[in-house]
């Protein structure tokens, strides 16, 4: 029987209480950490002479889809009532809108040291202390918007722009590609300052804090972005009926991308799972 991912706008309050304290207690097990542990790890980029699977490659978007449904099964074996809500930045765009509420995510973090000081997952509230992370920090972090160098949150357009595009993906397959649905949505680009990041990686900057870089896990926000992501993923493939993950093979030997990333029948890692097997989640989840 298949759940249902919610907008986080529409969420009433009994719903964000129960998916708050499902989070804490994964994180209170120690399971939250894992999830911290594994994106670290699988967040390879393209300076890197080693497979790429969770960013700047074809894979980004099964791999997170696979992530966000480990990171469901936990919360739903604490309350199997609880799904993953998502968060439409092109809706909710003020810092006080949903999912910033005190109640859900809590808000912005201090102007001194960016700490979060609101809501369940405030650092002074003793149940989530930044254990896995690139930094030092024990404590959540946010800057929305970037006040120092303003950035503002990605637009319906800027979103259209991707999903207008009919191919999946193309060679080279990385973050240089300027054609392809996959990295207009991750959000690679060679311009500069602002214009450089594009939707997923825009969303993740104008947050800011914990939610830069290959610790981003450490926000619970990370999860409600990409089940937004994940729903462009299926709102692509209604679109562009019959239009399918790319590359359906792997690379020839000679090719530079050889063994760097993952086709469309090939085993993605960390799981026993192709992208062909997770193209269609119909019969797992849908959204509303």
């Amino acid at each position: 029987m298949t759940y249902v991912r919610k907008n986080a706008g529409t969420l009433t309050g009994a719903e964000r209480r129960r998916f708050v304290k499902a989070l804490l207690e994964v994180k209170r097990r120690g399971e939250y950490d894992e999830f911290v542990r594994m994106h670290i790890a699988y967040f390879s980029p393209d300076g890197e002479h080693k497979r790429r699977t969770a960013h700047m490659a074809p894979s980004f978007l099964p791999w997170h889809r696979r992530f966000l449904l480990d990171l469901e099964r936990a919360l739903r074996r604490v309350d199997s009532s609880v799904t993953v809500p998502y968060w439409d930045w092109t809706r909710d765009r003020t810092t006080t809108s949903a999912p910033w509420t005190a109640d859900l995510l809590g808000g912005n973090g201090r102007r001194s040291d960016h700490q979060v000081m609101t809501g369940p997952f405030a650092y002074q509230k003793g149940h989530w202390t930044i254990k896995e992370s690139v930094t030092d920090a024990a404590f959540l972090t946010r800057d929305f918007g970037r006040p120092r160098a303003p950035i503002d949150l990605p637009t319906k357009s800027d979103l259209e722009w991707a999903l207008k595009d009919p191919v999946y993906d193309v060679s080279p397959w990385d973050s240089t590609v300027t054609r392809g649905f996959r990295n207009k949505l991750e959000g690679w680009s060679t311009g500069r300052g602002s214009t450089s990041w594009r939707n997923h990686n825009r969303v993740h900057r104008w947050v800011g804090g914990a939610m830069l870089g290959a610790a981003s896990v450490n926000d619970p926000v990370f999860w409600l972005h990409h089940a937004f992501i994940d729903l462009q993923w299926q709102r692509w493939q209604r679109r562009h009926r019959g239009a399918r993950y790319l590359p359906a093979k792997p690379p020839r030997p000679a090719d530079a991308q050889h063994n760097r990333m993952v086709a469309r029948h090939e085993k993605l890692p960390p799981w026993d799972v192709t992208p062909d097997e997770l193209e269609d989640v119909s019969g797992i989840y849908r959204y509303a």
